[in-house]
Formats: structure tokens, C-alpha cells, sequence
């Protein structure tokens, strides 16, 4: 992934974790991630409590983030802090297909958010900018699209934007039954550390070889 200057200059210490995982073959039918799920939400619900998770100093770096590219964290929270807090409420975490199913459990026991991409839905290689004055982006469960804020950090391949950063993906490059190949981005930002991040891409990387492979 490039990164432009002006980006690392604003916020240093931020790093990724990317890479292709695949051939994969993501399915409706989640049942194989039972034990997975159980295990994970055993290790959160004796790690965290609903009062106290944000104040962990791994949510509260992605908070501080959120405030400086122009999001309120109290509103919308990071995708990591928000399905640890599904867990802890006693929500059902969101079924989608296999794929996505296990690729957000790495994310919620290691806390790193993680986004994905359809990798033959991708042009090139990713790069990490400020968002332009005007530019539009239509994420995941959007009706239409929204105009970006200059201060947001996005990535883009060579064609068009696909994240809101580390916020919501593109809705034409999600995770889909058709998808073969993920283009897998484990999202860190300043004060987390590198190895965190690395840590999350590769139980996340596992966990999909075995559930969705």
C-alpha cells in the first residue's frame, strides 16, 4: 500500500497489515464457525466489560482517530470496539457468509479492525490519501453516497475509492458468495502497536484458510 506523505506526516506511527487470501469459498451456511464464535466471545466477556471497554487504551486509540478525521466515535464506533460491545450486550454478532463471519472474529479478539475487499473487483495497487473536496463514496449499507470531508482518510485503488478509513468498505468490492480472492487490510493507527496489527492480519488470514478455504 502507498501512503502519502502528508498522511504519515499527520499521523505517525500508522501502520497496516495487507495481503491476498485465497482461493476461497465464502457460504451461506456459518455453522462450522460455532465453536470459534463461542470461544471468542468466552475470551471477550472475561477481558472486557460493557462500562469499562472504552476505555481501553487499544479502543481509545481508534477513538482519538475517529475525532481527528471528522467522525464522533460516541456515535459511530470503531467496527472492532463495536462488535467486542455486540458481544458483551449479548447481541447476535451479524451472519453474512463464512468469509466475513471469521474475519470478524479475529477482529474482535484482537481488537485491530479489519477491512476486506473482493480482489478481482480491485484495479492495482491500494493507496492511502485525504479524501478530495467533493469527492463522493457509497460504503456497505448505504442508500446513496455521502460527500467526504477533506480531513478523512480513505484508500483508493487505481479507479475509485473503497474504504472510509478504518471505517466502512466499498460496497462494490464487498465479500460476496462469488468471491474468490480477499484482498485483506488489517487497520492500525498511531499508538497501536505494528505488531498488533500484523497479530490481527494473520489470526485473520487463518481463520479464513480454515472457515471460508
Amino acid at each position: 500500500m502507498k501512503m502519502h506523505a502528508d498522511i504519515l506526516a499527520a499521523f505517525p506511527g500508522l501502520s497496516v497489515a495487507e495481503g491476498d487470501i485465497g482461493p476461497l469459498t465464502p457460504k451461506a451456511d456459518t455453522s462450522r464457525l460455532k465453536a470459534l464464535t463461542d470461544e471468542v466471545i468466552g475470551w471477550v466477556e472475561e477481558r472486557y466489560t460493557l462500562d469499562g471497554v472504552k476505555n481501553e487504551p487499544l479502543f481509545r486509540a481508534y477513538r482519538d482517530f475517529f475525532w481527528r478525521v471528522g467522525i464522533d466515535p460516541t456515535k459511530t464506533r470503531p467496527a472492532s470496539e463495536a462488535l467486542v460491545r455486540r458481544v458483551l450486550a449479548r447481541k447476535p454478532l451479524p451472519q453474512i457468509n463464512s468469509a466475513v463471519d471469521a474475519y470478524n472474529l479475529a477482529s474482535i479478539r484482537t481488537g485491530i479492525p479489519i477491512a476486506a475487499f473482493d480482489a478481482d473487483c480491485l484495479t492495482g495497487d491500494l493507496i492511502m490519501r485525504f479524501a478530495g473536496e467533493g469527492e463522493e463514496f457509497l460504503g456497505i449499507g448505504m442508500k446513496k453516497p455521502v460527500i467526504l470531508q477533506k480531513n478523512q482518510v480513505i484508500l483508493t485503488d487505481t479507479d475509485a475509492i473503497v474504504a472510509i478509513y478504518p471505517y466502512r468498505d466499498s460496497d462494490a468490492t464487498k465479500i460476496t458468495h462469488a468471491t474468490k480472492t480477499i484482498h485483506l487490510v488489517a487497520c492500525g493507527v498511531p499508538k497501536v502497536e505494528k505488531e498488533q496489527v500484523t497479530l490481527a492480519y494473520k489470526m485473520a488470514a487463518k481463520f479464513l484458510e480454515e472457515y471460508a478455504g
